[in-house]
């Protein structure tokens, strides 16, 4: 936004703050003309925007990206649904989890694996929040929705500031401390399936410390038999603003949980009952720590110095009937023993220490001012991995075991990423981004697996080291409007659960390659007035030594089984628009009301380009993404209507429409409908919605590993209700 003129009133209002208020009576109605200044913020329509060119000392100028203000969505918050708060995204595939005991859906972009975000940096208040940065990139904590304000998303290009992940970065940024001494907020919600959500937090600013917490806890008897669960998040914020110049803080996260995993179903059980049960006795549970420090210094109006650590510790145990005949194989008591069988018992450590430090710079450079923004990265984590024990015979969560370990494995990872990016400006409106990333990895891994009664040890070590390079372009067609364009490589190395999955049936190629590649976007967005808001792209990703699923037949036996490998190349191509229209804004801006039509579009052309399934589709990649919604607004009242589309995808890559594997089939395309609504009155609201409003049977994931084998239905019809407060 570009200012030219002040009023006079405003103009007294400064010359008093500075104690410069002589001769006030003169400037009274008289408009003074002062040089232009440029305020940068995020531009938003109905809270879907983009960010600036750079932000707290990161640079984003020529990168796709959206901004997401969740405060301002009518969405079903009490249990993260993803589809309605990150619905708007164009392309954004979500995998629903929530019935097998996952309420922290996975997402992926343009084609990618949405298996719990895997290819994505997932971050919150700008630090990684997933078990290990290259090594087990899986997200099982994501923050209440109820305690975000907004949502970063950067596509591709997000390889160079943020790491190499093809998917690019998600970033959960939790709420400011509010600007008074105490305030209390508290929402409480109940719906369908025996859902209860109750969310607290408290907040304040006094002098120059500030802080902010909550306490969310949830419980919910599940949408299918044997899908129980309940979690309890926590966080707390300190920071003190030692001058305008200086301020330091602690955060602290937690989640606590256990999960009731109803497992996998097969084709003919989903068609006759998606709400069937095959497991009675499979529990999972999912403890997360993360402690971060951080330090903002401005020395200078053109100088920004940033530097976070973060330390997270976290376990998982899991006790279930594994996946040995996969779905169709019922748990149920053996005749002969009169009992059931032993379940399988898991356990993993995650350990990671990570540090960032980050610097911008602005300088003059001919006419215009130039942006530097670079920094480092250190991450070491360590990850203890416990599989194939021997549990028991019971129903209830015991993690005892009988005899050894079926394998103790110790893996660790060592990265180290200097960075640097830098925007020149070419006139006013014409920037230029290069950028490069240097990328050292280490991993090891020690311990011992059981094969056929026989031990085998392992003790290895491996060293990489990648260059990552890009160029971004922004030309500013209006001040609210740009074209953009980039190019930047990306890179994903073999990761733990490729090399040694957890309790997974298929089988592992012993000469996994990591994969690399680029993203390539291309597109025009921007706002008009109050009322529009666009962003129409096109983008190209190349993704070579792609690791996934082939379905083999091993012909000593004759059965079907998948193959972990790398599988070949594969391109994804296509456009990603999103549009938002608001109607009564466009004949009169001063309306108190707001009725806008909004399209999130998506088309993926993603397929294999060499090897043996050459020309075969990507596995779990969906052609087409299209989300529609209408949102109605005033001052107390909101709503929105929005019917989510998602295109049909196969299970592996040889693109088979049945098979006996539990991963292999079809997907079939499906359409859900979702409403929400929010009344404000004063310091209170209520909300109210449904999910799902006609009762779809559909599923967005086969999984040859928990929670399945097999099917993974999505929830039925939901509705729920709450209130929330504010003092």
């Amino acid at each position: 936004m570009k200012i030219s003129y002040i009023s006079s009133t405003a103009v007294l209002l400064l010359l008093n703050y500075f104690g410069n208020a002589q001769n006030n009576d003169t400037l009274k109605n008289k408009e003074i003309k002062l040089s232009e200044i440029t305020v940068t913020a995020i531009r938003s329509v109905n809270g879907v925007g983009h960010l600036p060119e750079e932000k707290d000392g990161i640079i984003y100028a020529g990168k796709k990206n959206e901004v997401i203000i969740v405060d301002s969505l009518d969405a079903n918050k009490a249990i993260n649904n993803t589809r309605q708060i990150l619905g708007r995204i164009p392309g954004l595939n979500i995998v629903e989890t929530e019935s097998a005991g996952f309420t922290a859906n996975g997402i992926a972009t343009r084609g990618l694996n949405p298996i719990q975000s895997i290819e994505m940096n997932t971050r919150q208040n700008g630090y990684n929040i997933s078990a290990d940065i290259y090594g087990y990139n899986e997200a099982y904590y994501l923050p209440p929705m109820e305690a975000v304000s907004r949502i970063e998303m950067v596509r591709g290009a997000a390889s160079l500031q943020f790491g190499s992940q093809f998917g690019g970065l998600v970033n959960y940024v939790i709420k400011d401390a509010p600007n008074k001494p105490f305030e209390f907020t508290t929402s409480q919600t109940i719906g369908s399936f025996g859902m209860f959500n109750s969310f607290n937090a408290i907040g304040g600013t006094y002098k120059n410390i500030s802080y902010y917490g909550y306490l969310q806890y949830r419980n919910m008897d599940g949408y299918r038999p044997n899908s129980q669960q309940w979690q309890l998040s926590g966080f707390g914020k300190f920071q003190y603003k030692q001058s305008e110049k200086v301020n330091v803080g602690v955060e602290y996260s937690l989640l606590r949980n256990r999960l009731q995993m109803p497992g996998g179903l097969t084709d003919s059980l989903f068609n006759a009952d998606p709400k069937a049960s095959t497991r009675t006795r499979n529990w999972l549970r999912s403890p997360w720590n993360i402690i971060t420090a951080y330090a903002n210094f401005n020395p200078s109006e053109n100088t920004t110095i940033t530097f976070k650590t973060t330390y997270l510790f976290s376990h998982r145990s899991l006790v279930w009937r594994n996946e040995d005949g996969g779905p169709s194989a019922l748990d149920v008591i053996d005749p002969a023993t009169n009992a059931f069988v032993p379940r399988e018992v898991g356990n993993e450590d995650m350990n990671n220490s990570t540090t960032e430090l980050r610097f911008a710079h602005r300088y003059k450079l001919g006419k215009q001012k130039s942006t530097i923004g670079g920094g480092v990265r250190y991450s070491y984590a360590w990850f203890k991995r416990q599989g194939g024990g021997e549990g028991t015979t019971n129903s209830d969560f015991d993690l005892s075991i009988t005899g050894n370990w079926g394998y103790n494995l110790d893996f660790t990872t060592t990265n180290i990423a200097p960075f640097v990016e830098n925007i020149f400006r070419i006139g006013s409106k014409f920037t230029i981004t290069p950028g490069v990333r240097f990328e050292y990895l280490n991993s090891t891994a020690k311990g011992y697996k059981i094969e056929d009664d026989i031990k085998l040890t392992t003790d290895q070590s491996r060293n990489r080291y990648f260059p990552l390079f890009g160029t971004g372009l922004e030309f500013k067609t209006t001040s609210n409007t740009n074209i953009y364009a980039n190019f930047s490589q990306a890179y994903r190395p073999i990761d733990y659960g490729q090399l040694e999955p957890l309790g997974v049936i298929s089988r592992i190629d012993p000469n996994l390659k990591d994969a690399y590649g680029y993203n390539v976007d291309f597109g025009y967005r921007g706002t008009v007035k109050n009322y529009l808001n666009f962003d129409i792209g096109a983008f190209y990703m190349a993704y070579d030594n792609r690791i996934g699923l082939v379905l083999k037949t091993d012909t000593a036996i004759g059965e079907e089984y998948t193959l972990r490998t790398n599988i070949a190349n594969s391109v994804h191509q296509g456009i990603e628009s999103y549009i938002e229209f608001n109607i009564l804004k466009c004949f009169d801006q001063s309306s108190k009301y707001g009725l806008s039509v909004f399209n999130s579009f998506a088309y993926i052309d993603a397929k294999y380009t060499s090897g043996e399934f050459k020309g075969k589709r990507v596995e779990a990649a969906a052609n087409t993404i299209n989300r529609v919604g209408v949102i109605f607004n005033s001052n107390h009242f909101s709503a929105t209507f929005q019917v989510n589309s998602v295109g049909d995808a196969y299970g592996d890559a040889s693109n088979v429409k049945a098979s006996e594997d539990p991963i292999a089939g079809y997907i079939p395309a499906y359409t859900v409908l979702d409403f929400s609504a929010t009344y404000k009155y004063k310091n209170y609201a209520v909300k109210l919605g449904s999910n799902n409003l006609t009762d779809k049977a559909y599923f967005t994931r086969r999984t040859d590993e928990y929670p399945g084998p097999g099917i993974i239905p999505s929830v039925g019809r939901s509705i729920y209700i709450g209130l929330s407060a504010k003092f």
